[in-house]
């Protein structure tokens, strides 16, 4: 049974907050890269943030953009220092609440001691103590829900750069049975769609028995409509996460992190036949689930390009689908190789002759296991560009020479596209 539960208005009600626009501003917060930290040097494992910078992400939201009405920004403005602090906090602690229990994230409560009584001047008192501490130590995750909700802003927000409006799935030229006729019928045959023309069954079933009645059916008689056949594509998407993905004065790796998303949402809602995984690659590579790519972040690492492939050829064989293709993002050239006996042979200098032959040997198995593999390039710099050049000739894939700013838009095109051509 549905409960109705009233309680005293306390003029705190957030019905003027539009929770998607707030969340679309937290982006950049809720998708870092580890950009801002590193010029400290400092590299956590763990990415997970606390309440308390959420909560400070929040106010600066709050402070730049227009997400509060004038009213009530100007009543907030009328108050003295004190109360402006007091009814600002509760405002803030307000809109927590409403993103946890709007399921955006999923704050993880952690155990903490009472701290001691201090209530002599120039300190807190304990309660509010408490709760500063706790905000300090408590961490969220962001949740699907947020993930999926981003990965549609940008989709929308890129397609509507190129002044697409609507995409489908990715066509041949070869016919098949399905639910959209597309071509003349022909007789069915057995593991056919069973779409069957009806007319045209009837009109064989009457000129074989004659035209008598009842009309009486056989196998022979069955005609199915023809359409489009539709192929589907197995995509491994590998991001670069060493270290120069955030140096140079430019974070390459929150973009990328945005586009992984978009193309999650365009294959989840547009291309169900697809499927998408994500791997990694630094120091080593590994596969990371969608749902924890907002928490990935760069690290002091080098750019093992050959492991990566290995580990996407290894997925995508496992994949029974029409077309297999690797999307390779970058802005490095290949500086480490993972050796026989497990160890990692690391060169900064990125023009290993041992590196490069080993990469591009891995690059000749996925041609010969029939695999595609797209380089997007986040840089111009001599190296890489040879590097990229010699794998666009050995795969027969392509090359797009791109900015972080232009790199969802080439990268959406390309996969609905399913054109050959070289960006410059």
């Amino acid at each position: 049974m549905k409960y109705t539960k009233y309680s005293r208005y306390s003029g705190e009600s957030l019905d003027w907050l539009d929770l998607e626009q707030l969340v679309n501003r937290l982006s950049d917060f809720l998708l870092q890269s580890g950009f801002e930290d590193q010029s400290y040097g400092v590299y956590e494992m763990d990415a997970s943030q606390t309440m308390e910078q959420l909560r400070d992400a929040v106010l600066r939201a709050l402070q730049e953009g227009d997400l509060i009405p004038p009213e009530i920004l100007e009543q907030l403005l009328d108050q003295n220092e004190q109360q402006q602090s007091q009814q600002l906090n509760e405002m803030l602690d307000a809109i927590l609440d409403r993103l946890a229990q709007e399921g955006y994230i999923s704050p993880q409560q952690p155990q903490i001691t009472a701290p001691p009584d201090r209530t002599a001047p120039g300190h807190l008192g304990p309660g509010t103590e408490r709760e500063r501490m706790q905000r300090e130590q408590t961490r969220f995750e962001i949740t699907d829900k947020a993930l999926d909700f981003l990965g549609y802003k940008t989709l929308k927000d890129l397609l509507g750069s190129l002044g697409k409006s609507s995409f489908g799935r990715h066509d041949t030229r070869d016919l098949a049975t399905g639910v959209e006729a597309g071509g003349v019928s022909r007789p069915y045959e057995f593991g056919d769609t069973l779409n069957l023309d009806v007319s045209e069954t009837l009109f064989r079933a009457i000129r074989r028995s004659g035209g008598g009645l009842p009309i009486e059916i056989d196998y022979p008689d069955l005609m199915v409509h023809q359409a489009e056949y539709q192929s589907s594509c197995a995509t491994v998407l590998m991001l670069d996460c060493s270290h120069s993905m955030i140096l140079y004065g430019e974070d390459r790796f929150t973009p990328a992190k945005r586009v992984a998303l978009a193309l999650s949402h365009l294959i989840h809602t547009q291309y169900p036949g697809d499927s998408l995984q994500l791997v990694l690659f630094h120091d080593s590579a590994e596969e990371v689930p969608l749902s924890e790519l907002a928490r990935v972040q760069v690290g002091p690492f080098y750019t093992n390009t050959r492991e990566g492939l290995r580990l996407a050829r290894r997925l995508l064989m496992r994949q029974r689908k029409d077309m297999r293709q690797i999307i390779m993002i970058t802005d490095g050239k290949p500086s480490a190789l993972t050796l026989e006996d497990g160890r990692i042979y690391k060169n900064a200098f990125g023009l290993d002759p041992l590196v490069v032959s080993r990469t591009l040997e891995e690059v000749a198995r996925c041609r010969r296991a029939g695999i595609l593999v797209n380089t997007f390039m986040l840089a111009r710099d001599y190296s890489l560009v040879h590097f990229v050049q010699q794998v666009t000739q050995i795969c027969r894939g392509k090359a797009y020479f791109t900015t972080p700013y232009t790199l969802g838009q080439y990268l959406l095109m390309d996969y609905m596209n399913r054109k050959t051509r070289h960006v410059h």
